[in-house]
């Protein structure tokens, strides 16, 4: 006779970084997890890891192919859990980002993040959730960093409203915000950024999953530092944060990324 079916889990941008510790810490937890990133090797050497039973899907969520692609995967499948962590950033003052570059962040963390949100959520259940993974910069307009900040603020205020709307029909939605976190390409601190205020992937995620158990905050920020951060934002005067901010920065805006690299 057979048992329950295992919750299932989509995880995008899981090659690497926040998306790969949440692969592992839900497929520890007894999810089936299904995993996709443009990077077909790191997938495959993910899979192997986790073992049996979970799958790999290749696809880039910038390009409409890839990103057609996983929305029938929630089309066909039933999945429990869906967490938005794809991201990528282009660092450096706006006027001298090539205009493509500068647009793709904004398909990738925005376009293809609202189409596979409006996919899982047409499909959800009462219990199942939504991760929507932002960033601490969601509350503090970066220069050289614009277009990416300017992202993540409309990823956490879409998952706020989410989290409201989607509340009572039993389903969580939550935003997530790490700070500077550390990843392949951005490995302990980057240039400028103190080792006190760099979490591991690992943290973040035992923050979220912490969160999804409790399923009360819309908003989900990883750690007191990274809390004292976004509690000053919204203190200071708009002009002194982004004086501070500007002011403050070094030659290697990706230091405050949290996922660190394209995934």
């Amino acid at each position: 006779m057979n048992g329950p079916a295992l919750p299932r889990a989509l995880v995008t941008g899981g090659s690497e970084g926040i998306g790969r510790a949440f692969a592992r810490r839900l497929a520890a937890a007894g999810y089936t997890v299904t995993v996709v990133a443009r990077n077909e090797v790191r997938l495959n050497a993910l899979l192997d890891e986790l073992g049996p039973g979970h799958h790999a899907l290749t696809a880039d969520l910038a390009a409409e192919a890839g990103l057609r692609r996983v929305v029938h995967e929630l089309a066909v499948n039933r999945f429990d859990l869906l967490v938005n962590n794809a991201g990528t950033a282009a660092p450096g003052p706006f006027a001298d980002v090539p205009l493509e570059a500068a647009t793709s962040v904004m398909r990738l963390n925005c376009d293809a993040l609202t189409t596979l949100t409006h996919a899982f959520l047409s499909g959800a259940r009462a219990g199942d959730s939504l991760v929507n993974v932002s960033s601490t910069l969601a509350f503090a307009p970066m220069p050289n960093l614009s277009v990416y900040s300017a992202t993540k603020a409309f990823v956490t205020s879409l998952s706020e409203s989410l989290w409201f709307e989607q509340k009572k029909r039993g389903v969580y939605v939550m935003g997530l915000c790490p700070g500077m976190t550390a990843t392949r390409s951005q490995p302990h601190t980057g240039e400028g950024a103190p080792a006190g205020l760099v979490q591991t992937p690992e943290q973040v995620v035992t923050v979220a999953l912490a969160a999804l158990r409790r399923r009360r905050r819309p908003t989900v920020i990883c750690g007191k530092k990274n809390a004292l951060f976004t509690a000053a934002t919204r203190a200071l005067p708009r002009r002194t944060l982004l004086a501070l901010l500007g002011g403050g920065r070094t030659s290697s805006p990706q230091a405050c990324v949290p996922n660190g690299e394209p995934t």
